[in-house]
C-alpha cells in the first residue's frame, strides 16, 4: 500500500530533516510535524550566537512559514502525550488525535539533571531549548558570577559566552581535562587551558549540593571547596526522550531502538535524532550518538526508509563546536585503542589524527582546521592507506593525501 501520511512528533533537526527529505524525495501525502515550540528551531546557536544576542528568534529558524506551506507540511504548536501505534494515531496533550500510516518519534532529548541536594532549586538553570536561552541571558549581564556545572561542549561553549558578556566565570568539571574521547588527550588539554587563559576559574571537583541564601548560590565540591554565584547553570549532557516509546511498548534501552532504517520495534513507527539508537540485526546496540549532523543523518535515513529507496551512506560522523574565538571540528572517532599523530601549528598542538592498529585512520580532531578534518573524513570514508609522518608534518597538504 502506498504511502500517503506520515506525522513527525517533535521538530528539532531531526524531525525538520525528516520532513525536508520526504518531500524532496517525491513524497506528497499528508505531512505533519508537531512540537510544543512550533516552527523548528536551530540548537546549536543556542550556546553560541543567540546567547550572545547577534542572532534574533527568527534568524536560528531552520525554515519559515513560506517553507511549510510552499511545502503542504503542516506545523501543528503542540506536545504528543500518547501513542496507539497499531492504529497509527498520535494522541495529544490538549485531546486531539491525529491518524498517519507511519509515525516519526523525533523527540530528542532533555538535559541531564545533576544528581545532589539543592540540584532542583529553580534558579539552577540548564541550556536546552530556547526558553533556556531566553533565561539565562536575562541573567548574564557584566559582573555577574556564574557558576558551570560540566566543561564539556555546551559548558564550554556556554563559559565562552558568559565571559564575553562580561560575567566572571568559574567552570567545574570532574575531569581534567574533558573532551579526551572526543579531541584526544593532546586537544583537549590545549582547548581546557584556554578558558584559564581567558580569566575563566577552572576548577577539578565533583559537585555535592548547592545552597541559596538570598540572591547568591553556594556549590559545594566534595573535597570540601565552595563556589559562591549568583547563578549556577549544570551542562553535565543528556538523556534521551523515551517516555511516549515506552508508554506505547517500544523497545528501548538508552534511546529508541532502531535498526538501519530507523524502525523501532513497531513496523509503523520510525524513530530519529537524539532520542534513537541503532540495534544491529545481532542483537548489537550502537553508541547513541547526540551531535547535529546526527540528527539531519537519521532523518534523511528515515526520509528514505519511509518511502523504500535506497539509504544512504553518510560516512564518517562529523562534528564541531566553537569557544573563544576558536572552532573545533572532529571526524570519525578519537576514542579506543592505536597510535595518536599530532600536527602542530606555530608550536601549538593544531590536530590530532588516530591510527588504528593497521594503521588506518579512523578518527581525527582540529582546531581551526576545517580543510583538515575534511580531508581526514574523506581518507577515512575510502580507506586510503596514509603515512603517519607526513600526517605530523604541517608542511604536507592533507588534501594530497585524501586523492
Amino acid at each position: 500500500m502506498a504511502l500517503e501520511s506520515v506525522i513527525i512528533a517533535g521538530g528539532g533537526m531531526a524531525g525538520f530533516a525528516t520532513a525536508r527529505e520526504l518531500r524532496s524525495r517525491g513524497f506528497t501525502g499528508q505531512l505533519t510535524l508537531i512540537d510544543p515550540e512550533g516552527l523548528p528551531y536551530d540548537r546549536p546557536p543556542l550556546s553560541k550566537d543567540y546567547l550572545l544576542g547577534t542572532r534574533t528568534r527568527d534568524q536560528i529558524l531552520l525554515a519559515g512559514e513560506d517553507w511549510f506551506r510552499d511545502r503542504r507540511i503542516e506545523v501543528l504548536a503542540g506536545r504528543a502525550a500518547a501513542l496507539k501505534p497499531d492504529e497509527g494515531v498520535v494522541l495529544l496533550e490538549d485531546g486531539r488525535e491525529l491518524a498517519a500510516d507511519r509515525i516519526v518519534l523525533a523527540t530528542g532529548a532533555a538535559a541531564r539533571k545533576l544528581d545532589v541536594p539543592g540540584s532542583d532549586l529553580e534558579t539552577v538553570l540548564e541550556l536546552r531549548n530556547r526558553a533556556d536561552a531566553d533565561k539565562l541571558r536575562d541573567v548574564l549581564r557584566p559582573g555577574v558570577r556564574l557558576a558551570i556545572v560540566g566543561a564539556g561542549l555546551i559548558g564550554a561553549e556556554t563559559a565562552s559566552a558568559a565571559l564575553a558578556l562580561g560575567a566572571e566565570v568559574t567552570l567545574v568539571d570532574p575531569v581534567d581535562p574533558p573532551l579526551v574521547p572526543a579531541v584526544g588527550t593532546t586537544l583537549a588539554r590545549r582547548l581546557h587551558r584556554m578558558h584559564e587563559e581567558r580569566g575563566i576559574r577552572v576548577l577539578t571537583g565533583i559537585p555535592a549540593a548547592i545552597t541559596v541564601q538570598g540572591q547568591e548560590h553556594r556549590l559545594a565540591l566534595a573535597d570540601g571547596a565552595a563556589v559562591y554565584a549568583d547563578a549556577v547553570l549544570v551542562g553535565i549532557g543528556v538523556v534521551p526522550e523515551t517516555g511516549l516509546a515506552v508508554s506505547a511498548g517500544l523497545d528501548t534501552d538508552n534511546g529508541i531502538l532502531v535498526d538501519e532504517h530507523q524502525r523501532t520495534s513497531h513496523p509503523k513507527i520510525y524513530a530519529v535524532g537524539d532520542a534513537a539508537r541503532v540495534r544491529l540485526p545481532d542483537g548489537t546496540l550502537l553508541r547513541r550518538a547526540e551531535h547535529w549532523e546526527h540528527a539531519r543523518n537519521t532523518g534523511i535515513t528515515a526520509g528514505a526508509a519511509l518511502l523504500g529507496q535506497e539509504l544512504p551512506n553518510h560516512g564518517a560522523p562529523w562534528f564541531w563546536s566553537d569557544r573563544h574565538g576558536v572552532h573545533v571540528e572532529g571526524v570519525g572517532s578519537m576514542a579506543g585503542e592505536g597510535r595518536v599523530v599530532i600536527r602542530e601549528k606555530e608550536g601549538l598542538p593544531a590536530a590530532a589524527f588516530r591510527l588504528d592498529a593497521d594503521g588506518r585512520l579512523e578518527g581525527c580532531a582540529a582546531i581551526d582546521g576545517g580543510f583538515t578534518v575534511r580531508a581526514a573524513r574523506r581518507i577515512i570514508d575510502r580507506r586510503i592507506p596514509v603515512d603517519p609522518a607526513q600526517l605530523a608534518d604541517s608542511a604536507v597538504d592533507l588534501r594530497k593525501l585524501a586523492r
